[in-house]
């Protein structure tokens, strides 16, 4: 897949998971705005059904008052005469300009009580009379009698005045308080816990629950309501109703809302796996196209070099020398040696799939593998009129390793060296070793060549990855040493690490731990 297309997709799944999070997110912060909006309203009908419940409660306590008064009053026993329980009376059903209903009802025989004129006790005060003595049980205040309803509103007022003298805990018990909020809320479908205040107009507390700690952060959570409002200003009290779980009980109430917000973030977090690793496969792919490329010339020149030596061996002159054939002998041997040591390279992938390396471990002295792999690879040096020093400093330098492995990555860094010199400046390599503590031993590769760069320097660890002027076939190689490095280092217990400045070279710092042994 070419690379405008991968970011042509990557932009169109970008653009939909986008879209997909912001209507998620709108539609989320919609339903809890709702759910909120649901929950204040149904908290404010309850207050007000509680209010006006206190209100009738309030109402009806003076009404009893009044009416068990009116019963024991001379004036009522004289309307009354002989009457007993038997002969009935009349019922009184009326309703007020205020909207409150109340039934009164006087004891006797309707025929005797002929006029209740002047019973001042009944109404508070002013004149009532009975216009037919023949009515029914029941009289509906309601019917266009203005002068009868102004006396009942003045029973009213009358009432009013006299509750609001009564002390406010006596009016809105605190236990009659939290039943009505209770059922109130229950019958609203709000079973949540609540605290609740009484509090005077200037903000002093009259009561409050035990659990009402609520601060000015907690405003949201917090709803008010007047209680006896007809009372005054000077006599106005509030009830403060705090709910301590009002968050948790709205998105408790919304059970799909969480599951579809990280079903999202998953989606979102699996797209940009998808994308990463689609790019990352597509360097893969290139890197292994230049690895092909790689081995194939570095497979091409041994081959040649052998398919030539093969053919001057069919020539009879050459048969004839022992020198040539000498000479074509180590041609051969030579040119098969560095196939091998190709074939050792690509075979050294293997390594790199998840498996564990096979080692022999044995106790061995590094700066002797060292010393020995510098005198070996000192004549390649000097071909190119460099030079290799080593100074191997460190008094303990016995360590557990697979001596092979060991040898190769000292040896692939000293090779890299070699590929990565400046040609306009003599190679100068320098190998050494020095104590560490905590039990471990450092060695370094240094090399004046032509450095790296701060970006390659991130990636110069990864398989088949090369440096920009490994694309070009001057340098030559598969971009595995160093990752081979890396791996054998990492199996040995060590760590690995680079310094480098473009054209003043480059140091590999291996730390790895000395033998328990």
């Amino acid at each position: 897949m070419k690379k405008h297309t991968i970011w042509l997709l990557t932009a169109i799944m970008a653009i939909t998971v986008i879209v997909l999070l912001g209507i998620q997110i709108v539609y989320m912060r919609d339903m809890v705005r709702m759910r909120y909006d649901q929950f204040a309203q149904s908290v404010r009908q309850s207050l007000i059904a509680v209010s006006m419940q206190l209100s009738h409660d309030e109402t009806q306590r003076f009404l009893e008052e009044d009416v068990n008064n009116i019963e024991s009053s001379s004036i009522y026993q004289q309307y009354l005469g002989d009457a007993t329980p038997q002969l009935g009376g009349v019922r009184y059903s009326f309703t007020t300009s205020t909207g409150l209903e109340a039934d009164l009802t006087i004891k006797g025989d309707p025929a005797d009580i002929s006029n209740i004129e002047g019973a001042p006790a009944l109404f508070g005060h002013g004149h009532s009379k009975r216009k037919n003595l023949n009515q029914p049980l029941h009289v509906n205040f309601n019917e266009p009698f203005n002068q009868q309803k102004n006396l009942i509103d003045n029973v009213i007022l009358d009432i009013m005045s006299k509750s609001s003298s009564r002390p406010i805990t006596e009016r809105a018990d605190s236990t009659v308080v939290r039943r009505y909020l209770r059922q109130q809320l229950d019958t609203l479908g709000l079973e949540v816990p609540f605290e609740f205040a009484l509090v005077n107009r200037t903000g002093v507390t009259v009561y409050k629950t035990a659990g009402f700690q609520a601060t000015p952060d907690d405003r949201d959570n917090m709803f008010v309501q007047v209680l006896f409002p007809r009372d005054g200003d000077n006599q106005t009290y509030y009830l403060k109703v705090y709910f301590p779980t009002k968050k948790d009980y709205v998105f408790a109430s919304l059970p799909l809302l969480w599951p579809a917000f990280i079903l999202t973030v998953i989606l979102l977090v699996v797209f940009i796996f998808t994308v990463v690793t689609a790019f990352r496969q597509k360097k893969l792919s290139e890197m292994k196209n230049d690895f092909i490329n790689n081995m194939t010339h570095e497979f091409k020149t041994p081959i040649s070099s052998i398919s030539l030596a093969a053919q001057m061996l069919q020539d009879q002159s050459v048969r004839k020398s022992p020198a040539m054939l000498g000479q074509i002998s180590n041609v051969i041997n030579d040119e098969t040696k560095r196939l091998r040591f190709q074939v050792e390279k690509v075979l050294q992938m293997s390594m790199f799939e998840g498996r564990k390396a096979t080692l022999k471990l044995t106790d061995v002295d590094a700066n002797v593998v060292i010393y020995n792999i510098v005198n070996t690879f000192k004549l390649k040096v000097e071909k190119y009129g460099g030079h290799i020093d080593a100074r191997l400093d460190a008094m303990d330098a016995i360590v557990e390793v697979d001596e092979m492995h060991f040898t190769n990555v000292i040896f692939n860094l000293l090779d890299n060296a070699v590929k990565y010199r400046r040609e306009d400046v003599p190679l100068e390599l320098t190998v050494t070793s020095r104590d560490l503590p905590a039990e471990k031993l450092e060695i370094t590769v240094q090399d004046n060549g032509i450095g790296i760069s701060k970006d390659d320097q991130k990636k110069i660890f990864d398989k088949f990855y090369r440096v920009s002027t490994g694309n070009l076939h001057d340098v030559k190689g598969f971009g595995l040493g160093l990752a081979y490095v890396r791996k054998m280092v990492g199996e040995l217990g060590g760590t690995i690490s680079v310094e480098s400045q473009i054209d003043k070279g480059t140091k590999f710092i291996i730390i790895i731990p000395l033998s328990k042994n």
